[in-house]
């Protein structure tokens, strides 16, 4: 999933600080202009595609940059750079001297200066006490909310009345934040600066948090002996590891094998427990790294491996390719191009204890080579690992980064793909007569209905155009009655005064009958004032798409936009009920941080436990439009209280 990949720049291990003390320990300093000239301009200023503009670069965290460099998507083509060299890269790319040399434009306003210092934003207000996690009616302590991935929160402490009242309490800034989960009053999330954080859900005053640990997975939070204060968490990190943690003191439990040895594979979807075993997706960021001409492409294939609980031991592992790989051709000075390759994991998977199988879905094939696996809805079996049934909706979806008239690389597959694969778990429903659906939504603005038992096509819907960037990006939501499927087809939005007769996109969100498939209400993305901190002083971008996932509680669905506005719409009819611009203002954040902004509303989705809401603004989402660099995780009350 190309988008995923630009998503991921970013995900790494080393901070700007450590850096900067190899830089000062070389005897001469590296030139970062000369540097970017030569490793970096064709690409960035070259129109590659969906890799950020001269512009765009300029607006990043200097510590944003080199981890990209370090082991984000950009790893692969920084090849032979020492850190001396990422940094100073980075520190030319933020200089006023790079930005004096970017045109200017009118509009817009200022992003104030945020201190980063080894990736940490501010200063962690440490709560007075730390009392007992205690269990509750309403937690949200898994991604999706139930096994079944509906996002729906049966016991809100929200009504619809209540909706109209909802302010912000209280905001916390970070990098790259990502999905909170609550129990009782404890709030976790991780994020890109390398630090996972137990905030109090009601302050925002930290708990504990753990240092070393970069994720963009939503913590896992379950009651259970394992851990010695009776309660458990589990994170996923980037660089390929599992780890488990005591939810009350944040002392780390165990931490996994490496589940994956290939240089480029990650993890980013969040892992899932069920019974004694955690099922892991695993992903990678390989179509990134194809746009080197050094690299010889592909040898990467997706996977799903279960854990033991109690023990992070490897119990199995199945990949979603299991044809036998070959070479297709060697490239001109070295290298070859081999296959197939692919299938990458990277949503969290669906759990159906009842037929004993997790559900998963797959991205994109890398090459040309005939297979099954990429673009799939795969039935796994819980304890086996066993593939039960597989359905590929999309073949020859081959595709991988910076290909083009331009492109040098030779591993761009022939024909290529319109990278459709999935990045959002599929949901399992209950429809009448006492059978299930199992709804998935694919970046091509598809959602299909399978019957869960074999695999079998009951319906598909086209609801959204499609693109590389979605169609479906992160997720959908159910409730009892009705799927909400949010529509981002970015791409189209790119052009605000299409030619006579070219598609407009559907940007927006609409609710499907989970029987048949059929549209019952479409809420189209409204056009709203919108200004991006980070534009600088230039002609925003902002974009009305809706690629995060949803919320649902009874009566409402609750949905960000790439443009900052976060809304809850009525159920039944998709009426607009409450919105907020998190764009519209800054905030002072628990955590120290004067003047924060908010931004675009990217990726995953929102929080809702206990009467409050939680929704991360400014976020460096797929379509890297609309970010800081550093992003707000913004807590909502009913009149802030």
């Amino acid at each position: 999933m190309s988008s995923l990949r630009i998503w991921l720049a970013g995900l790494a291990l080393a901070g700007a600080s450590a850096l900067a003390a190899t830089a000062q320990a070389q005897p001469t300093a590296p030139d970062g202009a000369a540097l970017y000239e030569t490793r970096c301009k064709m690409c960035h200023e070259g129109g590659a595609p969906r890799a950020p503009g001269r512009a765009d670069l300029g607006q990043r965290a200097p510590a944003d940059i080199v981890q990209s460099l370090t082991s984000g998507i950009m790893a692969p083509m920084a090849q032979g750079l020492s850190d001396a060299d990422k940094l100073a890269v980075a520190t030319y790319l933020t200089s006023p001297a790079f930005a004096a040399a970017t045109p200017a434009r009118a509009g817009g306003q200022e992003m104030p200066q945020v201190a980063i210092k080894g990736g940490v934003v501010g200063t962690d207000p440490k709560c007075a006490s730390n009392p007992p996690i205690r269990a509750a009616a309403g937690n949200w302590s898994s991604m999706g909310v139930d096994d079944a991935s509906t996002r729906f929160q049966r016991r809100p402490g929200l009504t619809p009345a209540d909706a109209p009242k909802l302010k912000v309490k209280w905001s916390f800034s970070m990098t790259g934040g990502g999905q909170p989960t609550v129990v009782g009053d404890w709030l976790f999330v991780t994020n890109r600066s390398g630090k996972f954080y137990a905030l109090d859900a009601r302050t925002g005053c930290v708990h504990w948090s753990v240092d070393d640990l970069v994720s963009r997975t939503t913590p896992m939070v379950i009651k259970s002996p394992i851990s010695p204060s009776g309660w458990l968490t589990v994170v996923s990190e980037s660089d390929r590891v599992v780890r488990a943690f005591d939810a009350q003191t944040g002392k780390q439990l165990w931490k996994s094998a490496q589940l994956e040895t290939h240089p480029v594979s990650v993890l980013t979807g969040t892992p899932v427990i069920v019974g004694d075993r955690l099922i892991v997706p695993i992903s990678s960021i390989e179509e990134a790294a194809a746009m080197s001409k050094s690299y010889s492409c592909c040898t990467f294939r997706g996977s799903v491996a279960a854990l033991e609980l109690a023990t992070g031991k490897l119990l199995w592992k199945t990949p979603m390719i299991d044809e036998p790989m070959k070479t297709v051709r060697e490239k001109a000075g070295g290298g070859k191009v081999q296959g197939p390759a692919g299938a990458a994991v990277w949503a969290a998977p669906t759990i159906d204890r009842k037929r004993g199988l997790a559900y998963v879905v797959t991205g994109d094939s890398y090459t040309d080579v005939e297979t099954v696996g990429p673009d799939a809805i795969v039935a796994l079996d819980l304890k086996t690992g066993a593939i039960r049934w597989r359905r590929q909706v999309t073949q020859k979806d081959n595709f991988v980064m910076g290909c083009g008239p331009t492109s040098q690389s030779g591993n761009c597959p022939t024909p290529m793909g319109p990278d459709y694969d999935f990045g959002a778990t599929p949901i399992l429903m209950n429809i009448a007569g006492g059978k299930q659906v199992l709804v998935a939504g694919q970046k091509s603005g598809i959602v299909y209905g399978l019957n869960p038992d074999t695999g079998a096509l009951v319906w598909k819907t086209v609801v959204g155009m499609g693109s590389a960037l979605g169609g479906v990006e992160w997720g959908i939501g159910a409730d009892d009655k009705q799927v909400y499927v949010p529509i981002s087809d970015v791409t189209y939005l790119f052009n605000p005064s299409p030619k006579p007769g070219t598609p407009a996109g559907k940007a927006g969100i609409y609710a499907l009958n989970p029987a048949t498939g059929a549209i019952v209400w479409s809420a189209p993305a409204p056009v709203a004032p919108c200004v991006y901190a980070s534009d600088k002083g230039k002609p925003s971008r902002c974009m009305r798409a809706q690629p995060a996932a949803p919320a649902v509680i009874p009566g409402l669905v609750f949905e960000g936009a790439l443009d900052g506005w976060f809304r809850a719409y009525d159920a039944k009819t998709g009426k607009i009920v409450w919105e907020d611009s998190t764009t519209s203002r800054t905030y002072d954040t628990v955590n120290g941080i004067k003047g924060q902004p908010g931004g675009g509303i990217d990726g995953m989705g929102p929080t809702i436990a206990h009467g409050m809401v939680y929704i991360t603004s400014g976020n460096n989402g797929a379509a890297r439009i609309g970010s800081n660099g550093v992003n707000v995780l913004l807590a909502y009350s009913v009149d802030g209280k």
